[in-house]
């Protein structure tokens, strides 16, 4: 099998991207303060390219030591984004903007889980081991999320990225993959904000994880993140804006958005559940809440929140 690499998503580093945005508006999103600006539209070209779309499988691979607690809250997040009777806001309707792309709507389905918690390629991988550990399963046809372990050091992670998205092909047939790490350890006030104080610029306190676990629910965020990117542009023909190399999708280009009125270095207002004071837009399956980011709208040519 040769493998072939994706991109990763615009900006994979938060706090870093959200302050080069002040002084590098030509990268792309036209965001400024919105205290001051109040937000333009930006235009994000479709490619004519492939896109994911009906039936969606996901399958996991866990490497490394996850709990069982842990597993359940992104098992729960993937199963929110087709309930049929979400609570309001919810994943669901977050999801379904990817509905707004070309092609109607993707139904993400979960599917076969793995779990390699013995570390088969040892704690410090480089990106052609995500790719190996991606098409190891050999779930042709359907989308690998390959989830490291707080203790797994990878290639770039916290340095420039928090997780990527990218394909494998075994003859003509291509598979997408999304890699993403937990950062709790290495690198949470990069890879885990809100939830942890930011690594650069204004300390502001950090939001208070709906799940408890800053780490798994920082991974949510990117998760996110790169699904929506990967349905509506897995093989470098669909939606994105700017180089290929370094594009700008579905949600990168809204990054460090969460809810209406966010500009660098606030996520935006949020719901705040009373008994915790957990910080959350959307709500899930067993009662679950989540922290997930605006998606660019092909209908309004602008970030859209749920809140």
């Amino acid at each position: 099998m040769a493998p072939k690499y994706g991109f990763r998503y615009g900006c994979l580093l938060y706090l870093s991207c959200l302050l080069a945005s002040l002084v590098e508006p030509a990268m792309g999103s036209t965001r400024k303060l919105s205290a001051l600006v109040k937000e333009q539209p930006f235009p994000m070209k479709y490619h004519n390219g492939a896109l994911l779309k009906g039936k969606v499988t996901v399958n996991l691979v866990w490497y490394g030591s996850f709990s069982a607690i842990q597993r359940s809250i992104i098992i729960d997040f993937l199963e929110s984004f087709n309930s049929r009777t979400p609570p309001s806001p919810s994943v669901a309707s977050w999801w379904k903007t990817t509905e707004k792309y070309h092609g109607g709507s993707s139904a993400v389905v979960v599917g076969k889980q793995v779990l390699d918690q013995r570390y088969s390629l040892g704690k410090v991988l480089k990106t052609s081991h995500l790719t190996a550990l991606a098409s190891k399963p050999n779930f042709i046809g359907s989308v690998t999320i390959l989830l490291t372990a707080k203790d797994v050091a990878v290639d770039g992670f916290c340095m420039s990225r928090c997780g990527t998205h990218g394909w494998t092909h075994s003859g003509k047939a291509r598979s997408a993959y999304v890699w993403v790490g937990n950062s709790e350890t290495q690198c949470p006030g990069q890879c885990a904000w809100p939830f942890h104080q930011p690594m650069y610029g204004p300390q502001t306190p950090p939001l208070v994880a709906p799940n408890g676990d800053v780490g798994v629910d920082g991974m949510v965020i990117n998760l996110a993140t790169l699904l929506a990117n990967t349905v509506t542009n897995p093989f470098n023909g669909g939606y994105f804006q700017g180089p290929p190399t370094a594009p700008l999708e579905a949600v990168s280009a809204c990054t460090g958005v969460f809810g209406s009125g966010a500009y660098p270095g606030y996520p935006g207002r949020l719901l705040v559940e009373k008994s915790s004071g957990a910080s959350y837009n959307a709500q899930g399956v067993n009662g679950r809440r989540y922290l997930v980011p605006a998606m660019w709208d092909p209908e309004t040519s602008a970030c859209a929140t749920l809140v």
